[in-house]
C-alpha cells in the first residue's frame, strides 16, 4: 500500500496540467495513466485545440509552452464567421487590444507531450501505467486498487479521465447530458490559397464548418459538425468527392480543398456532472463537462479547472487543511460549475441561433451580426471573453 496526498486519474492535457502546477509543493502525487503518450514530431495530428491567451499563459507558467512553440503552434490574429447564403458576417482581429494574436492552434498530442515531459521529471510524482479498478472512500482517505493489485491511499482523488470518466461512474455522480444530434468530422486539408493565419467558421442550416490554420500556409484542420448520417457518408466517401463537397460547403473561401489525413467522425454530446466535487473526489475537464466544439473552448475550460483546483489545493496545504474535505473543495466546485454552465448555455444558444432556414430568423441573424460587427465596444468585449482575459 502506497500513501499519497493526491491521486490523479488521467494523463491527458488537463490531468497533466494539474500535476505540473503542483510541481513545487511538498505533496506526494500519484498519476494513473495506462497509455503514456508516444509522440512523433513528424506526424501531423488532426485533433487540435484552439488555445486562448489564458491557456497560453498557464502553459508558460508550467514551462510547457516553449516546447509547444518549438514543435508546432500556429498563431492566428483574425477570425471570420459568416452564414451561408446570407449577409450575416462578423470578423474579429487584434486591433486596439494591445496583443499580437487571438490564440494558437496546436495539435493535441503536442500539448500532451510537452506537459508529460514536465510531469515525468517531477520529483514529487509517481506515475502508474495500470488502470484503476476499484475505489473506496472513508472519512479520512480514498483507497484505490489498480489492475495489478497495487493499493494507493490518498487524501483526494481527481478524475481527469475524460468524457466517459471511470471515477465519475464509480462515485455515482449523476450526469446531465444532451445529444446535439451532430457528429464532428475532423481531418486535415490542404487549401489552394493561404489561410493567412485566420480562423474561419461558416454556419449552414444543419451544419457548422470551421477551418483552423496550421503551421503550413496552406494546411488547415477542419471541424465539421453535421447530422450523423451525413458525417458518416463524408467520412467514408471517395477523397475526390469529399474534397469537392468540402470546398462547396466552405463557399470556396480558400479555393479547392485536398484531404491530407484520415477522417474521424465523433458524436457530439453536451455533458454536465451534477457534482464537480464530493468528499475525497473532484472532477476536472471532460470528466466534469463537455461542450459543442463550435467555439473551440473545451480545452480552455478544462485547463482553467486544473488551474483553480491546483490553487485551492496549494492554499489548503499551506494552511494545514485536509485537501479532500468537501468544504475545502466547495469553492472550486461552485466557481467552475458556474463557468461551465455559462459556456454550455452560450454554445447551445449559438447553435440554436443559426439552426434552421426560416427567412425571418435569417434576416434577424444578419442584422444582429452586422450590428455587432460595427459596434466596437461590444465586439471587443466578446473577444476578451474568448481570450479568457
Amino acid at each position: 500500500m502506497k500513501n499519497f496526498d493526491l491521486i490523479i486519474i488521467g494523463g491527458g492535457m488537463v490531468g497533466l496540467a494539474l500535476a505540473a502546477k503542483l510541481k513545487h509543493t511538498a505533496m506526494r502525487i500519484a498519476l494513473i495513466e495506462s497509455h503514456p503518450p508516444h509522440f512523433s514530431s513528424t506526424h501531423i495530428a488532426y485533433r487540435v485545440s484552439a488555445l486562448n491567451l489564458a491557456s497560453e499563459h498557464f502553459l508558460q507558467e508550467l514551462n510547457a509552452w516553449q516546447t509547444i512553440q518549438t514543435t508546432r503552434a500556429t498563431a492566428y490574429d483574425k477570425m471570420s464567421v459568416w452564414e451561408k447564403d446570407s449577409f450575416a458576417k462578423i470578423e474579429f482581429d487584434t486591433k486596439g487590444l494591445g496583443i499580437s494574436h487571438l490564440g494558437h492552434i496546436v495539435e493535441n498530442p503536442i500539448i500532451q507531450h510537452s506537459l508529460w515531459q514536465q510531469v515525468d521529471a517531477q520529483e514529487n510524482i509517481e506515475i502508474f501505467t495500470e488502470t484503476a479498478q476499484n475505489i473506496g472512500i472513508n472519512e479520512s482517505s480514498a483507497i484505490l486498487t489498480l489492475t495489478d493489485g497495487q493499493m494507493l491511499v490518498g487524501k483526494l482523488v481527481v478524475g481527469a479521465d475524460g468524457a466517459n470518466s471511470w471515477l465519475r461512474q464509480k462515485a455515482n455522480i449523476p450526469l446531465i447530458f444532451r445529444d446535439y444530434g451532430q457528429y464532428a468530422l475532423v481531418c486535415n486539408v490542404k487549401t489552394a490559397e493561404s489561410h493567412q493565419h485566420c480562423a474561419r467558421q461558416i454556419f449552414a442550416p444543419d451544419s457548422i464548418l470551421a477551418f483552423l490554420p496550421l503551421h503550413q500556409e496552406n494546411l488547415c484542420s477542419i471541424v465539421w459538425s453535421l447530422p450523423p448520417e451525413q458525417a458518416k457518408q463524408l467520412r467514408d466517401c471517395d477523397p475526390a468527392q469529399f474534397n469537392k463537397q468540402l470546398s462547396i460547403a466552405f463557399d470556396n473561401q480558400l479555393g479547392l480543398c485536398e484531404l491530407q489525413s484520415e477522417r474521424q467522425a465523433i458524436p457530439l454530446t453536451a455533458r454536465y456532472a451534477r457534482n464537480f466535487a464530493q468528499p475525497r473526489i473532484a472532477l476536472i475537464g471532460d470528466a466534469a463537462h463537455t461542450i459543442h466544439p463550435l467555439a473551440g473552448q473545451g480545452v480552455n475550460l478544462g485547463l482553467q479547472d486544473a488551474l483553480l483546483l491546483a490553487q485551492e489545493i496549494e492554499k489548503h496545504v499551506a494552511l494545514g487543511l485536509d485537501i479532500g474535505e468537501y468544504r475545502n473543495l466547495r469553492y472550486y466546485e461552485r466557481t467552475r460549475k458556474t463557468e461551465a454552465v455559462k459556456m454550455l448555455i452560450a454554445m447551445q444558444g449559438l447553435k440554436d441561433l443559426f439552426a434552421g432556414n426560416n427567412p425571418l430568423k435569417k434576416l434577424a441573424r444578419g442584422i444582429g451580426l452586422r450590428a455587432t460587427n460595427q459596434f466596437g465596444l461590444l465586439k471587443e468585449q466578446l473577444i476578451r471573453q474568448g481570450l479568457g482575459i
